[in-house]
C-alpha cells in the first residue's frame, strides 16, 4: 500500500487516531503532501507531526474560512473529526452536532463536485449499529440494521454521517467509504487533551488510557457493572492500516468494520493492565451506567479481510504493553493535560476527576 505522489487531507489529524495515521503515512518517506485540519478541541498541537510535508491548519472544517481553502487538489481525504465520546455528547448535544454532524455535512457538501478525489474515508462507530443488549454478543456485521434507539447523540451523529456518505455517493458520485471503528487504544492518546468540554469525560475519555494512567499511579481501577460489558479492542496501528486499506482498496459507497473480531470484558482488560503495569491496587466495582445499553459487542472481520485484505495484527496483550510503555514515557505530558481542567471543576465534584471506566 502506498500514497507516493499523492496529496492527502486529514480532517481531525491532530487527534489520537489522526496523528497516528499521519505518522504512518509519512513513514513512507515519499513525495506526497499531507494537509491536517484540526481545531484542537480534543487534541494537542504536540501531536501534529513535525515534517516539512505537513501543512497544519488550525480550525474547524465547519469554519468557512478554513473550508474555502480546501481546493480540488486532494487524492485522498480522511474525515476523522468528531466530538469525542458518548458522555460529552450527552452533556452537550448541540456541541456534538456542531463538531460531529455538521463537520461531516459541510465537508461532504464542499467537496461533492471535486473530481480529483479517489476516496474519502469517513470514520464511523461500531457502537451505532451494535445490538443494545447485555446478552451474549454476536459479531456485528456491516449489514446489521441500524436501530432507531441509540445510546447517545454521539452515536446518532455517527449514523447520520453514514447516511450522508451514502447519499453524497449516490447523488453526486463522491467516492465515500465508511470505516466503522471498534474501541481504539494505543500510544498517543493523551488524557485531557484539548479544551474543557463540561464534564470529567473531557479527561477520562476512554477506558484503556484511563486504566493505564490509574494503574501507573497505583490506584484501583473502577470497573462498572461488575466488568461484564465487552468490547472489541483494536490497536491504533491496526486502525490506521485499516483506514489506509479502506482508502486504497475500499469500494466507493460501501462500509467496512475495522475490528479484531475478538471480545474482551472490561474486567479482563482491567486485570491485564494491572498485571502489565505491576499494580497491586486491584479494581473497584461501581454501578452500571444508566445510559449505556450496548453492553456486549465485537465486530465481524470477514468482509474487511475478504475485500480489503485487512486483518488486525497486534494482540491485545502486546498492544497494552506498548501503550503502557508509551504512557510511562509521557506521564508529564499527560498529567499536564489533565491538570489544566481542575480549575473548571466545582469543589463538590472535584472527586470525579479520579479516573473511571468509560468504554465507548
Amino acid at each position: 500500500m502506498s500514497f507516493a505522489g499523492q496529496h492527502i487531507l486529514i480532517v481531525g489529524g491532530a487527534g489520537f487516531v489522526g496523528s497516528n495515521l499521519a505518522h504512518m503515512i509519512l513513514a513512507e518517506r515519499s513525495d506526497f503532501k499531507v494537509v491536517i485540519v484540526d481545531n484542537l478541541l480534543s487534541s494537542e498541537l504536540e501531536s501534529v507531526p513535525k515534517d516539512v510535508r505537513v501543512d497544519f491548519r488550525e480550525g474547524s472544517i465547519t469554519d468557512d474560512r478554513i473550508l474555502s481553502k480546501i481546493e480540488d487538489n486532494f487524492d485522498f481525504v480522511f474525515h476523522l473529526a468528531t466530538y469525542h465520546g458518548n458522555q460529552s455528547s450527552i452533556h452537550d448535544p448541540l456541541a456534538d452536532h456542531q463538531n460531529n454532524t455538521l463537520t461531516t455535512l459541510k465537508l461532504l457538501n464542499h467537496v461533492k463536485d471535486f473530481r480529483k478525489i479517489k476516496k474519502l474515508v469517513y470514520s464511523s462507530a461500531g457502537c451505532s449499529v451494535a445490538e443494545k443488549t447485555f446478552d451474549d454478543a454476536r459479531p456485528t456485521t456491516e449489514d446489521a440494521p441500524i436501530g432507531i434507539v441509540q445510546d447517545s447523540p454521539y452515536s446518532i451523529s455517527k449514523v447520520i454521517g453514514e447516511f450522508y456518505c451514502a447519499y453524497f455517493h449516490r447523488q453526486h458520485g463522491l467516492p465515500t467509504v465508511r470505516a466503522r471503528f471498534q474501541n481504539v487504544y494505543g500510544p498517543g492518546e493523551i488524557l485531557g487533551a484539548g479544551k474543557w468540554r463540561g464534564t470529567p469525560a473531557t479527561v477520562w475519555r476512554n477506558v484503556t488510557p484511563t486504566f493505564v494512567h490509574k494503574a501507573l499511579h497505583g490506584m484501583p481501577l473502577p470497573v462498572e457493572n461488575e466488568g461484564i460489558p465487552t468490547r472489541d479492542f483494536i490497536f491504533v496501528e491496526d486502525i490506521c492500516r485499516g483506514l489506509i486499506a479502506s482508502a486504497l482498496k475500499g469500494k466507493p459507497g460501501d462500509v467496512y468494520n475495522i475490528a479484531t473480531g475478538k471480545e474482551t470484558s472490561i474486567l479482563e482488560l482491567a486485570q491485564t493492565i494491572n498485571e502489565l503495569a505491576e499494580s497491586r491496587a486491584g479494581v473497584e466495582f461501581m454501578p452500571k451506567r444508566p445510559w449505556d445499553h450496548s453492553g456486549k459487542r465485537f465486530g465481524s472481520t470477514e468482509k474487511a479481510e475478504r475485500e480489503l485484505g485487512f486483518v488486525a495484527d497486534v494482540p491485545l496483550r502486546e498492544g497494552l504493553k506498548r501503550t503502557i510503555q508509551w504512557a510511562k514515557g509521557n506521564l508529564k505530558l499527560i498529567d499536564a493535560a489533565i491538570s489544566r481542567h481542575a480549575k473548571f471543576m466545582k469543589p463538590e465534584t472535584a472527586h470525579s476527576l479520579a479516573p473511571s471506566a468509560h468504554p465507548l
